[in-house]
């Protein structure tokens, strides 16, 4: 008898992501495939493929969703931060530091370089507007130039990036930090490295 029919149609699809994030979580982008998704929902291998022609659709449906649900986080974080317009983007790397080490898709998964060439307008319109977001946060800090705005989001991710993966590699087990602890430790580094010393 076929595994596959604990899941209806519409929600094998579901399914589907929501496995590949914990496995992301768990494993990272480079072991992640279709078959270890497979294996996770104790379906057949070909089940995912009714939804998903090969591992880089099914990735690009994950970087969407990821993209969505990371731009509500930093949102929500920059909303609840000062109004000092540095403080609500140092707000958007402890998001960042939260939601990646609790779903494992961060930036090499958003923008996977498998993905460049794939068309796919429902990720695009999600990653777009999630660098949206993030610039204009960027700006709100009193940038001169898109350029200027660029950089700030660059070193927001590179030092949120960082101390995500220090935490997923244990550096911070012998001193017990918690998510937390790392996240208000980014969001601190940040507002250092961002708060611009303008005339």
């Amino acid at each position: 008898m076929s595994t596959d029919r604990g899941y209806h149609h519409g929600s094998l699809r579901a399914a589907v992501i929501q496995a590949s994030f914990e496995l992301l979580a768990e494993s990272g982008l480079q072991h992640f495939s279709v078959a270890a998704v497979a294996r996770r929902l104790k379906v057949s291998s070909a089940a995912p493929y009714r939804h998903f022609p090969d591992r880089a659709h099914l990735l690009a449906a994950v970087s969407a969703a990821a993209a969505r649900d990371l731009r509500a986080e930093i949102t929500a974080a920059a909303d609840a931060a000062t109004p000092d317009p540095a403080a609500r983007l140092a707000a958007a790397a402890g998001a960042y530091v939260r939601y990646v080490v609790r779903t494992g898709a961060g930036f090499p998964v958003i923008f996977a370089a498998e993905l460049y060439e794939l068309a796919d307008e429902s990720r695009r319109e999600q990653t777009r507007a999630l660098l949206t977001t993030l610039l204009d946060l960027a700006a709100a800090t009193g940038t001169r130039t898109y350029r200027e705005d660029l950089l700030l989001v660059e070193t927001t991710v590179a030092v949120a990036h960082g101390y995500t993966t220090l935490y997923v590699d244990g550096f911070f087990a012998r001193n017990s930090s918690t998510i937390d602890d790392v996240a208000a430790r980014a969001v601190a580094a940040t507002r250092t490295l961002i708060t611009p010393d303008r005339a």
